[in-house]
């Protein structure tokens, strides 16, 4: 946990943030439930407990200081709601909406699909830094897990 906090506080100073009590924690939780995609209300559920002072203001400001840092990037739920993701590799997300669930999609040749077809369509003044797509669906058995093979 103390190691944990070591690299959070690393991570942090890393990206020009003041390593704060909230930040960390709050950074800490996103890590936690980083598979799940979570909301500023499930991180302030999971931070509560143990920081009973912390309001879910401060929650939604620190989210917001982690995305406009390059920490974290948002989701969006095709209900409006705003998800948090704290993996910043190149990827994109596959959202169920019966389940809520946001899954994570690694796809090189998708990427390389959309890179050619900007390429070929000739569009100008425009440098694609990255490359998010989100496929909303519905999962035909909820009980299972959605199955990706390359």
């Amino acid at each position: 946990m103390k190691e944990q906090l070591e690299d959070i506080r690393e991570i942090l100073s890393g990206a020009g943030l003041k390593a704060t009590q909230q930040r960390m924690v709050v950074y800490q939780a996103l890590l936690k439930t980083m598979n799940q995609h979570p909301t500023a209300e499930r991180i302030f559920e999971v931070v509560r407990p143990q920081n009973p002072s912390i309001s879910l203001g401060t929650v939604y400001k620190t989210l917001d200081t982690f995305v406009s840092s390059g920490l974290a990037g948002k989701v969006a739920s095709d209900a409006g709601f705003m998800r948090y993701d704290v993996n910043m590799e190149q990827h994109s997300h596959i959202y169920c909406s019966n389940t809520q669930e946001i899954i994570d999609y690694h796809d090189e040749e998708l990427d390389q699909l959309i890179q050619q077809y900007f390429e070929k369509k000739n569009i100008r003044n425009l440098k694609i830094k990255n490359i998010h797509v989100q496929i909303n669906g519905l999962k035909e058995d909820p009980a299972q897990e959605i199955e990706i093979s390359n």
